[in-house]
């Protein structure tokens, strides 16, 4: 069979280092009970005792090795969120590129931020872990040849910020899936960097930045929560907008700033006050709150030589209920088009302004009763995982006996709601248009591994052929997350340029757990490893259609 001689070959894969180091990481991830971020005994995935995990601090092109040792009692996975992982989908870490982590092993991961910058975050990608940890930052720095659009700044902060249970993962994890909270129950809290809200009588800590009086500082933000988009301000002080998930934006200065579930961005803040503590605070979206309560982030901003605690109430922001403001917010952010980002020429020598497109998908997400039981559906498909991941299953069977490829709808919505295994052909190097229509009552956000995605629409209600007349296609912005509102649509161009097997999915939790998700197989006929690269030689085995699959590794 030809799976059986594919099995047979030994894997190799030359690599030419150029102006790029190898950085290695050892991580041991572990339940902890002792963390408690809020007074609440729980257990919380921690990466070498570490709540958040440890920075993963790289530069254009390096490469990456992390060698995870799973010292949890089930199956692991590690994705990183934005990193695109050029040729090499290998690297991924979701359910559809790679076998699980069993728990006393290891594996390592070789991630390479190929021309790429900027602010990403990882977290573990399968069997509900993110709600209990085992996230963290990724900062990709330019090359020193690279002249970036601001001066340096003082110093760099990392802020990951996300909504939190008091509750263990395992039984959140249980009431999904048994529909419980099928309709959603608001998470307890709001931490900053796993820290409890500022002046909470629950917390164990609370999070404080030191800043010198006149000197400007990078925030690095992250939404690292699993359902809740938030509002982010310091008080008194301006942040001027420089940076998003790998893209240099042109420079806004804002009072506030959306972070939507799974996205990043880079800010610079100036400590321009009087000497004295000041409020940052993360209020959330959608959701009505008072500025006592835990779902309120609130940390500190602490000037040199302040003696003056805190005061008053927390700075004032946007309506949370607002679309309005969240929309014109998120039209205003636009691609910084004559900074150099990963190479010297401008990011905006590749544009949209001029392109056809190959393919368009619509993506209709929305809730259907699956066998009486509720699921999170794309086009009225619930994405079901196989045993066998589908980069494997694509690389020894050619698919076979694990999905077939394109049964999934891409334009339209089945009658009746099924689960399926759902891959879509991808055409090499065309331009896709996808729209993300989202038929909830709640926010979504969506990303896709592999790609930066040119946004270059929002809209209320139905998306239609005529809508694309309000696209921006001169200087949209482009990043891995984008969000989806209310009844709303969204609109993106991708560049298929990266042969692979992609996902496409949900960040929104308990969306994507529950079947929000689907795959694109982006397919190059070269079998050349500068196309492609083969299976690393460490690549994992799982699967009935490969458990007796004997392998030269």
């Amino acid at each position: 069979m030809a799976w059986e001689v594919g099995c047979a070959i030994i894997f190799s894969v030359l690599v030419v280092r150029v102006s790029a180091i190898d950085i290695y990481h050892d991580w041991v991830v572990a339940a902890d009970t002792s963390i408690n971020p809020i007074s609440f005994t729980q257990p919380v995935i921690t990466i070498n005792g570490m709540f958040p995990g440890p920075l993963i601090n790289s530069t254009t092109n390096d490469f990456v090795h992390v060698n995870v040792f799973n010292n949890l009692d089930e199956p692991l996975l590690i994705t990183w969120n934005g990193i695109q992982q050029r040729l090499n989908s290998w690297q991924d870490g979701v359910s559809g590129t790679n076998c699980p982590i069993k728990p006393g092993t290891n594996w390592t991961y070789v991630i390479q931020p190929k021309d790429q910058i900027g602010t990403f975050t990882y977290f573990p990608s399968i069997n509900y872990h993110k709600v209990a940890g085992g996230f963290g930052a990724i900062r990709v720095n330019n090359r020193i040849v690279i002249n970036v659009p601001f001066p340096k700044p003082e110093a760099e902060f990392d802020l990951l910020i996300g909504d939190w249970y008091y509750t263990d993962y395992k039984v959140v994890r249980s009431l999904v899936e048994n529909q419980v909270m099928k309709f959603g129950i608001v998470p307890d809290v709001v931490l900053m960097n796993g820290k409890g809200p500022y002046g909470h009588p629950l917390s164990k800590t609370y999070e404080s930045f030191n800043v010198t009086k006149g000197k400007t500082y990078r925030f690095r933000i992250s939404n690292v929560g699993t359902t809740v988009s938030f509002n982010f301000r310091i008080q008194n002080h301006k942040m001027v907008l420089v940076e998003t998930e790998g893209s240099y934006t042109s420079q806004i200065t804002l009072d506030s700033l959306d972070v939507h579930v799974g996205q990043s961005y880079s800010v610079l803040v100036t400590a321009s006050q009087d000497e004295a503590d000041y409020y940052m605070v993360a209020t959330p979206k959608f959701l009505n709150f008072t500025d006592n309560s835990t779902l309120v982030a609130k940390g500190v901003l602490h000037y040199a030589n302040s003696i003056i605690p805190v005061t008053g109430p927390i700075p004032s922001g946007p309506d949370p209920f607002d679309i309005g403001f969240s929309v014109s917010q998120a039209k205003s952010i636009r691609w910084n088009m004559t900074a150099g980002a990963a190479r010297p020429n401008p990011q905006g020598t590749f544009n949209v302004t001029n392109v056809t497109l190959s393919q368009t998908f619509v993506l209709h997400g929305s809730i259907s009763s699956i066998n009486t039981m509720a699921r999170y559906v794309v086009n009225k498909v619930s994405y079901l995982t196989p045993d066998t991941p589908l980069k494997l299953a694509d690389a020894f069977v050619n698919g076979t006996g694990v999905y077939k490829l394109d049964e999934f709808p891409v334009k339209s919505i089945n009658d009746v709601a099924a689960y399926g295994v759902s891959v879509v052909t991808g055409t090499h190097k065309g331009w896709l248009e996808v729209l993300f229509q989202n038929n909830l009552d709640a926010m979504d956000s969506w990303h896709l591994d592999g790609f930066g995605f040119f946004v270059v629409g929002f809209g209320n209600g139905e998306w239609t052929p005529e809508s694309r007349d309000t696209y921006n296609i001169l200087d949209p912005v482009v990043r891995s997350t984008v969000q989806v509102y209310p009844r709303g649509w969204t609109a993106v161009y991708a560049f298929l340029d990266n042969p692979g097997m992609w996902n496409l999915r949900s960040q929104h939790l308990k969306h994507w757990y529950l079947g929000q998700e689907l795959y694109i197989r982006v397919h190059d006929d070269d079998p050349n490893p500068a196309k492609e690269r083969p299976p690393p030689t460490n690549v994992l085995l799982c699967g009935g259609y490969l458990s007796n699959c004997f392998c030269l590794l």
